[in-house]
């Protein structure tokens, strides 16, 4: 579907979740947590419902985010059963991979087609301090069999300035042998990250470029929010999400549903309505389809990221949907 500002919204991000087995600096408080009682949560049936919706709307790519989204009892279900829908092309997940490890094949036959890995560090004492208690091997285990499944990975860096900017290097060498992309996302200004020091990817395709050799120095390819770059000889691509430095709310082709229910407009703004309650109250498809097509259309021509808006999203982001 296009919305108002000719953007093809063609992308749905879902949360299943806010909870998360990591507790990572940047996502989540590390204590004092309360997670959304789980009939406020949208169940198996309302998730389907409204992917069904969005399939009519032009949908045609689903993400299932959280919190972490295989911590949801029925997940696997839950992709079959979108997976059949008519107009969904492609189903991934973005996870942080530590409960993944030995069902990959069945997601691969569940009808997953890509996994987005949250990986910041290849130390394994960064790991656990960015994380929180999370186990780096099991990590790399599970890229490798990922890969050798044939099912597309990426994983998504987050640089933080005293913390993990001297794995630059090595987090973008992992694509060299691997088949695989690094993606280097800047730190939004979001919950738990508002106290981190941001690294701007600019600093990061410098540093890059002074310490690899690259194939060509020119972005060789841009798609949805990512932008790349290839290291010389090597299998995958090195990409950057620069949502504060370099937005790309021009071309952003994607709608959120938070984990109950609310279709967000924008990762920034608090736009949008709360489609759970709709589908409760028993409304019918035809009403629920003239909103949501509504919603899209009017979607925020671009975020605001960096100033003190009153209508932008104070959540953490596993609230929101990561």
């Amino acid at each position: 579907m296009i919305d108002k500002q000719g953007r093809n919204i063609e992308y749905l991000r879902i949360s299943l979740t806010d909870v998360c087995n990591l507790r990572c600096v940047y996502c989540m408080p590390k204590d004092k947590i309360t997670f959304m009682d789980k009939e406020k949560i949208l169940q198996d049936d309302e998730v389907i419902k409204l992917v069904k919706l969005m399939a009519k709307c032009g949908i045609k790519k689903v993400r299932l985010t959280g919190g972490e989204p295989l911590t949801r009892k029925n997940i696997l279900k839950i992709i079959e059963d979108i997976h059949r829908v008519p107009g969904i092309e492609e189903i991934y997940i973005t996870t942080n991979a530590l409960l993944l490890e030995g069902k990959e094949r069945e997601f691969k036959e569940a009808g997953l087609k890509g996994v987005n890995i949250s990986l910041d560090t290849l130390k394994e004492a960064t790991y656990r301090d960015i994380t929180r208690g999370g186990d780096l091997k099991v990590v790399l285990r599970v890229i490798d069999n990922l890969l050798d499944l044939g099912i597309k990975v990426k994983v998504n860096s987050v640089i933080i300035g005293g913390v993990n900017e001297d794995e630059i290097l090595n987090l973008a060498a992992l694509t060299i042998n691997k088949k695989m992309d690094v993606r280097f996302i800047e730190l939004m200004p979001i919950g738990a990250a508002k106290d981190l020091t941001p690294i701007t990817n600019n600093k990061v395709k410098e540093i890059i470029k002074q310490g690899h050799v690259l194939e060509d120095e020119k972005i060789i390819g841009i798609s949805g929010p990512a932008k790349y770059m290839k290291l010389k000889n090597a299998l995958g691509k090195v990409g950057f999400i620069s949502a504060i430095s370099d937005n790309f709310c021009e071309a952003c082709n994607r709608i959120r549903v938070t984990s109950e229910g609310f279709l967000k407009q924008c990762l920034h703004w608090n736009y949008g309505i709360d489609l759970k309650t709709l589908i409760r109250s028993g409304m019918n498809d035809e009403e629920l389809l003239e909103i949501i097509r509504d919603k899209i259309y009017n979607k925020p021509i671009k975020h605001s990221f960096g100033k003190d808006e009153k209508d932008k999203d104070n959540r953490f982001m596993n609230e929101i949907g990561g």
